[in-house]
């Protein structure tokens, strides 16, 4: 299975790396990925492939929102078909 990940907030260091090495802790590969800054705010996207974890969705969808916190970013997790259908119309 695979999902979108985003990640938009102030930009700072080590953003990159904290989700980043979250991602490594719940074994997930990270596909592709896209990020800029706009004005003073970090935004990224990334593509995840979930399939070898051995955490569940939601597992990872609240392991990953508590990093965002600690980093002081949103991040948000959807799988992709979800996000496929909600940007189809």
């Amino acid at each position: 299975m695979k999902g979108i990940l985003t990640v938009i907030g102030k930009d700072k260091v080590g953003i990159v790396a904290g989700v980043s090495s979250e991602l490594l802790k719940l074994n997930i590969n990270i596909l592709d990925v896209n990020q800029t800054i706009m004005d003073e705010y970090f935004t990224m996207i990334m593509m995840i492939d979930l399939g070898k974890s051995n955490a569940t969705f939601e597992e990872i969808k609240k392991s990953l929102l508590l990093k965002g916190e600690e980093l002081g970013v949103d991040v948000k997790i959807q799988r992709e078909e979800i996000f496929n259908s909600m940007h189809t119309l």
